[in-house]
């Protein structure tokens, strides 16, 4: 199956079957997303990956009781940094340095740069980048899904506070951004599956400038 044909199947299903998802397409959908690219390779976000049936109630009505959270086989949650640190920013080269076998000298010019970047932000502006790092893996995430058929439903529809509470988010500088349960449609119950997809006509979608 080609990647427009993954996209084409994949739709955000609305009822799941309870059926599990191997361990093997789990670690596929999560090593995709931590190929993600994000800015300046910083990797700024963590992703929970939920299967307790307790949790999964909890997270299910803090989520406005969408029923998907606690059918699915596997609930991933995205969780991006609350903000940009001096520590945070050298951690991350440190350890690529160390693996690509150079020395921190190397890129020390570039770390001071971010660092004196980042770091006078409000950390607002900050968890607001970070976010949109994760997004691009959620991203990346859910395509994954789509072309080992594993259905996924992208959600925003949650009580973010309360997500960061009942995970305890905020004592590890990280908040919530999107949720995504990984499972298999319920066909004879899902409203939407037959449904036609429908998107914008390339046409009136892509602007052309030459």
């Amino acid at each position: 199956m080609s990647l427009k044909e993954a996209l084409n199947w994949r739709y955000a299903t609305k009822k799941m079957s309870g059926e599990k998802v191997s361990q093997e397409k789990v670690d596929q959908i999560l090593a995709a997303a931590s190929l993600a690219p994000t800015s300046s390779g910083l990797q700024p976000f963590k992703i929970f990956v939920v299967t307790n049936p307790e949790l999964k109630e909890k997270i299910k009505t803090i989520a406005y009781g969408q029923s998907q959270i606690t059918d699915a086989s596997h609930v991933l949650i995205f969780a991006a940094w609350d903000n940009y640190t001096e520590a945070r920013i050298r951690s991350v080269f440190e350890y690529t340095n160390s693996q690509r076998g150079v020395p921190n000298s190397a890129t020390e010019d570039y770390v001071s740069q971010l660092v004196a970047n980042y770091t006078n932000r409000p950390a607002e502006v900050n968890f607001n980048h970070a976010a949109k790092q994760a997004y691009i893996a959620f991203g990346l995430a859910l395509t994954e899904a789509a072309i080992l058929k594993v259905d996924a439903t992208p959600m925003e529809g949650f009580d973010k506070d309360q997500l960061d509470a009942l995970l305890g988010l905020g004592a590890l500088g990280l908040g919530s951004t999107t949720i995504l349960p990984l499972g298999y449609r319920d066909e004879a119950g899902d409203w939407l599956v037959n449904l036609k997809k429908v998107r914008t006509p390339l046409a009136d979608f892509i602007v052309e400038l030459n």
